[in-house]
């Protein structure tokens, strides 16, 4: 049977936030699942970089897991620091932007 989760060690502590790195000029993925229910990513951004607006089908949880981050939901901004989360709804529109460098996760919950 195919590891659900990728690019990890399993069975080994670790940190999120170690996982991905900063890249000078760049936001940086690493996917760790990817299916039709569930998406969980991990992001490095560096200082103003950004995802502009868009929208997706399933609801999303964001946890920054270094730095500081501004989340825009429906256009209303939020900042967020490591340790804070925030769901971003399916179909609402939202952008990321990196207000300095900063990593996140990303889990998306597809409809089933």
């Amino acid at each position: 049977m195919e590891a659900i989760l990728r690019h990890i060690t399993p069975s080994t502590e670790l940190s999120l936030a170690d996982e991905v790195a900063y890249q000078p000029g760049q936001i940086v993925s690493k996917t760790l699942v990817q299916n039709a229910a569930v998406s969980l990513t991990l992001f490095a951004f560096d200082e103003g970089e950004e995802i502009s607006t868009h929208e997706a089908s399933g609801d999303a949880l964001v946890t920054v897991l270094d730095g500081t981050g501004q989340i825009t939901l429906d256009g209303t901004p939020h900042l967020l620091t490591a340790g804070q989360s925030i769901v971003m709804p399916a179909h609402t529109p939202h952008a990321v932007f990196g207000l300095e460098p900063f990593k996140m996760s990303l889990l998306v919950v597809f409809p089933t």
